[in-house]
């Protein structure tokens, strides 16, 4: 990744740089030719979430792994793009951690929570941070209306990429340019919100 792009990061933690993104794969990982590892190629700072068993969707397991992945990683803020099982893992490291580092999550094909019995564990309201959940009308892993359900109750915006199954290598995704984008618009928007918080603050107390 270039060093002018909104989501590389800076050589001092103190500088509290432009985000870096946060890749969060579902179960069995996401191979080399998913859109996921293609992202990730994307930017040179990329950090990706590494479960110790990818079979066994554990949510709290995955979730703390998440956090640990953060806490391990270097400075943020950090832009969170997640697939399938793991969307429900990030959802839940947001409701679990207050004050996440995360400052953006894009949801792409969330997993059915009611599928793994955890729908209970997972949030019921806002996030607390800003989320687009990204969702298909052939999804076999979550139909369109609990889709549309939990992005309500998350306050997560929405974008419908009509008959894409499940966004995955299966369905023909070896790439996603609508989440490259997101991470360049996103990462954009929080530089000058950065910007524009450090150029409100006066210099003398």
């Amino acid at each position: 990744m270039e060093s002018e792009d909104p989501a590389s990061g800076d050589e001092t933690c103190g500088c509290a740089p432009a985000a870096r993104l946060l890749i969060v794969p579902g179960l069995h990982d996401s191979p080399p030719d998913h859109w996921q590892s293609w992202l990730q190629a994307q930017f040179r700072d990329a950090v990706r979430v590494t479960q110790r068993d990818w079979a066994q969707p554990d949510l709290e397991r995955w979730a703390g792994r998440i956090g640990a992945v953060l806490e391990h990683g270097g400075c943020g803020p950090w832009l969170a793009v997640a697939h399938s099982f793991g969307a429900l893992a990030l959802v839940r490291h947001l409701a679990r951690v207050p004050g996440s580092p995360i400052a953006a999550a894009l949801l792409v094909a969330p997993a059915d929570p009611d599928r793994f019995g955890i729908g209970e564990a997972l949030p019921q309201q806002g996030l607390g941070v800003h989320t687009t959940l990204v969702l298909s009308t052939s999804d076999p892993w979550l139909a369109p209306a609990q889709a549309l359900r939990w992005a309500r109750r998350w306050g997560s915006h929405t974008v419908n990429l009509g008959d894409a199954g499940h966004i995955n290598l299966a369905a023909g995704f070896r790439t996603l340019p609508l989440a490259r984008r997101w991470v360049l618009s996103t990462g954009q928007k929080l530089v000058r919100e950065r910007r524009e918080a450090q150029a409100a603050t006066p210099l003398f107390a």
